[in-house]
């Protein structure tokens, strides 16, 4: 018990010392707390401070991001990626709003209950708005107490997931839980960093495990990722001389889902324009002595677990029927996943 309490201790002293000034830090206001937290979820704090710093701009309170359009909310958010973030974000803030006056929740039980809060967002809005006692564990979390307690179970595993938990649970007892948990989810973004940490300065240098046994390389440990997936997208842009274009919403369960793009068809494999013009899937409108392909080389973006290549057709003065069809001038109006953004960029700038 002796060294947990030492380790808590020497965590919040060396918080004190090195700790960013980070624009959520100077609140306690669950919504902004919820925000950042929520905005941070696999991404850096460089770029998230930005996104964050837009959103509470342009929308200052949960009311004003309720009231919004999910269009607005997807295009403020657009090239963070994982797009299910924004669209939970909208729709917990409906709920805040309409169930709860506009007040967030003030427990771990009940925060777990809006859509996109899992454990670690409810555990840190939790503790630091509202002062429960409930530790967040996530990468750094992990990684920091695999290395400083000697654990070698995979932290990528849900079943050994809760045995973090429960040791991060033990050791937040007898410390202000908010400042502890940024305390400790800093130390391991700066100090106990996953490549070439620098255990020379580390305050825990004299009792940790990994550093005693020459370990710090070898934790924590994780199982092997899932294979990735390629898959070729082909867009069709068909060009008008009015300078129209035609932009559809993704609605099936996939990627980017709201979002919009050109029209699609996806392909097992890359194709040349001969083998295009075979497909059957080839809508009729498009004129194949006109069609081209814009960039020879694909157009690349890696996911989680997938990497898509994307091939952008361009079909001059031709317009599908039955299609909205929308000025150029307006096509940055409209959220769209990174491809399309940096397409549009390049073709049209």
């Amino acid at each position: 018990m002796q060294q947990k309490q030492a380790f808590g201790r020497k965590i919040l002293e060396w918080f004190g010392i090195n700790q960013r000034s980070l624009p959520w830090r100077t609140t306690r206001d669950p919504y902004k707390i919820w925000l950042s937290e929520v905005v941070l979820q696999q991404t850096r704090v460089a770029q998230g401070t930005a996104y964050y710093n837009s959103f509470t701009s342009t929308f200052p309170t949960i009311e004003n991001l309720a009231n919004a359009s999910e269009d607005q909310v997807l295009k403020l958010w657009q090239g963070l990626g994982y797009y299910s973030r924004a669209r939970n974000l909208h729709r917990t803030a409906k709920l805040v709003v309409a169930n709860y006056g506009g007040i967030f929740p003030d427990n771990y039980k009940t925060l777990l209950t809006l859509p996109g809060i899992g454990p670690y967002t409810a555990a840190a809005i939790s503790s630091i708005c509202f002062g429960e006692e409930k530790a967040v564990v996530d990468g750094n979390v992990f990684r920091v107490l695999s290395r400083y307690f000697g654990i070698d179970k995979p932290i990528n595993s849900a079943k050994e997931q809760k045995h973090y938990a429960e040791l991060a649970q033990q050791l937040i007892q007898g410390f202000d839980p908010g400042i502890y948990n940024q305390a400790l989810m800093e130390f391991g973004a700066l100090q106990c960093k996953p490549q070439s940490p620098d255990c020379t300065t580390c305050p825990l240098l004299d009792t940790c495990w990994a550093y005693e046994h020459h370990m710090v390389k070898k934790l924590p440990v994780k199982l092997p990722k899932k294979p990735v997936i390629n898959r070729y997208f082909n867009y069709i842009v068909p060009l008008s001389a009015s300078n129209h274009t035609v932009l559809v919403q993704r609605t099936q369960k996939d990627i980017w889902n709201k979002l919009y793009e050109f029209l699609l068809i996806e392909s097992e494999a890359p194709i040349g324009r001969d083998h295009f013009f075979e497909r059957s899937d080839l809508p009729v409108w498009v004129d194949k002595t006109q069609l081209y392909l814009f960039n020879d080389q694909a157009w690349v973006r890696k996911l989680t677990h997938q990497k898509i290549h994307a091939f952008f057709w361009i079909a001059p003065n031709a317009l599908p029927p039955k299609k909205i069809q929308v000025p150029i001038e307006t096509l940055p109006d409209f959220p769209v996943h990174k491809l399309i953004e940096r397409f549009l960029h390049k073709f049209f700038d």
